[in-house]
């Protein structure tokens, strides 16, 4: 079933991610042709505070073209572990500071053509802690409660993969 590389061009290179031209075998014998975006991964954040509230931030996105609700995420640094940089999202993006992080697993974005996983993570045990937003983000933050923000994906409101598998990965932790 594995696809073996028979050969890569690099078509570009970014800040954060590369495009391949990559030419396979098959499990037949035959050759394909894929194009790849190497990402280095990544992590997003369900912070629950102590009356079961949830973290959300709304930033526009332009591949989507639409200002969205998601959970707190960002890009792993190269070298950082994912727990870490859970720790540096959450409180640059929602000023928070996790006193508890429990991982939930996590997810291919798009495995038919990037390698970005995802890494899920709870935070609970929230206190203060803001640190400098990178200079491209533009973010706001709201809590809302936990139920609300499982009724904001019914609605729509809230449509990232990521925010929604982690939400309802927290909501079958929390036996909802």
């Amino acid at each position: 079933m594995r696809e073996i590389v028979i050969h890569r061009e690099e078509i570009y290179s970014g800040r954060i991610v590369h495009l391949s031209a990559v030419d396979v075998r098959l499990p037949n014998g035959k050759e394909a042709h894929r194009e790849l975006i190497q990402h280095p991964g990544a992590v997003a954040i369900v912070a629950l505070d102590e009356e079961q509230n949830v973290v959300l931030v709304s930033q526009y996105r332009l591949a989507a073209d639409r200002i969205m609700w998601e959970i707190p995420a960002g890009t792993l640094n190269p070298g950082e572990a994912p727990l870490v940089c859970a720790e540096r999202e959450l409180q640059e993006e929602a000023g928070l500071f996790p006193g508890k992080l429990d991982a939930l697993g996590g997810l291919y974005v798009a495995p038919g053509y990037t390698t970005e996983f995802i890494h899920l993570f709870i935070a609970t045990e929230l206190s203060e802690s803001r640190l400098e937003m990178d200079e491209d983000e533009f973010i706001e933050s709201k809590r809302v409660p936990f139920a609300e923000a499982l009724d904001m994906i019914e609605r729509g409101d809230i449509i990232d993969g990521k925010s929604i598998a982690g939400l309802f990965k927290t909501a079958r932790r929390l036996g909802l």
